[in-house]
């Protein structure tokens, strides 16, 4: 009992860390992100500059770690094809849609926009998993909607497109942090090194359009060939490619220890920290009345943690109490037929405290609750 205690104790302590170093990592790299984009408006460069990085960087820290090589890619290339393939699409498009958001709004708009996650993740929950929630769930959804349409019309800086992108980030992260853990429980592969196969294949697919896209305006725009800017600009890139890189260990790491709900909780937590700092260090202009919007948003999201929570106490507290009756009913058990019917049944019995007969407590019978748990030994 102690050393479960002390395992349970170790894994809060675990995620409660990580949530810190994903919240400071995170509201940094908006920050930067956002400096960045405003100096060099190329937010398909920076996504890939992004994948590349956790590409490049995945390579020591999985060596360091021992990480086997996933076996499926050669054992299932329709799982490869039917779902990695997919989520490394999906998790271009999301962070592209994100740097596009952030280029156009502000951090803290794009950012309560963004808190709308537990809405896209409760109904692709309930689509994909069949996962149905409570009442106060779902009642916790009308203020988040409500302060994000009120922080809408009373933005300042309000771009349709970055509306629209943070919008497309949202949905497309939810879906991909669904799809994640269930590729971590379908398929034995280690968070980190789905993580680096993302990026590659991400990479991999989207690069040739970047030579297309950004690389001919790049090349022909001599503003960005100065030395100065030039050198400013990889600066950015290479502070970016380190933090997004620490951004998405701590992510993974944290979709694989907890539910996609409670990644989505963490997650939508973490948009408060980076929208306070981000009005704190960029000082945006904002209106009462859009703070109003944020807030609401941002309290909906409070509240909704607080229903995830009773919930999940509600759902553990009926798995517990049809095991504790006041005025059980004894029914006997014929011990010669649970030997006969299992070869492990006398060691079982002999080492039960209730079922042993020479022991202290046995009296011939047991509750209903153990009858079952025994009936087909």
């Amino acid at each position: 009992m102690i050393k479960h205690q002390n395992s349970l104790f170790l894994e809060g302590l675990q995620i409660v860390t990580l949530c810190f170093v994903w919240y400071g990592v995170s509201a940094v790299g908006n920050v930067i992100v956002k400096e960045l984009l405003n100096e060099f408006p190329f937010p398909l460069t920076v996504t890939l500059v992004q994948l590349f990085s956790v590409w490049i960087l995945s390579i020591p820290l999985l060596h360091f770690l021992k990480v086997p090589p996933p076996e499926f890619l050669h054992q299932n290339r329709i799982y490869y094809l039917k779902v990695i393939i997919p989520l490394s699409v999906g998790k271009f498009l999301a962070q592209l849609s994100s740097h596009v958001s952030l280029w156009k709004v502000p951090v803290s708009y794009a950012h309560t926009v963004k808190a709308t996650m537990p809405l896209f993740t409760v109904l692709l929950s309930r689509l994909i998993l069949r996962e149905k929630q409570s009442l106060p769930v779902y009642f916790s959804l009308i203020p988040i909607i409500i302060g994000v349409i009120v922080a809408t019309v009373t933005e300042i800086s309000f771009n349709a497109v970055g509306l629209i992108s943070a919008l497309l980030s949202t949905f497309g992260f939810s879906l991909q942090n669904i799809y994640s853990k269930k590729s971590l429980k379908d398929i034995s592969i280690h968070h980190y090194a789905l993580l680096a196969l993302l990026a590659k294949i991400s990479w991999c697919l989207f690069v040739p359009f970047w030579f297309f896209y950004d690389g001919i305006d790049i090349y022909s725009n001599t503003k960005y060939h100065s030395h100065n800017r030039a050198m400013k600009i990889f600066f950015y890139l290479f502070i970016d490619g380190i933090l997004n890189f620490l951004h998405n260990v701590v992510a993974f790491t944290m979709i694989s220890l907890v539910s996609p709900l409670s990644y989505s909780i963490a997650n939508s937590t973490k948009r408060i920290v980076v929208i306070c700092i981000s009005l704190f260090i960029l000082r945006n202009p904002v209106t009462t009345t859009n703070v109003l919007g944020m807030s609401l948003a941002l309290l909906g999201v409070m509240y909704y943690n607080k229903a995830k929570y009773d919930q999940r106490r509600a759902q553990h507290k009926q798995a517990i109490i049809p095991l504790v009756r006041s005025q059980p009913n004894f029914n006997s058990i014929n011990f010669d037929h649970i030997r006969m019917n299992h070869p492990d049944a006398e060691l079982t019995v002999r080492h039960h405290p209730i079922l042993n007969m020479n022991g202290p407590y046995y009296n011939g019978f047991i509750p209903n609750y153990a009858s079952q748990s025994y009936k087909n030994i």
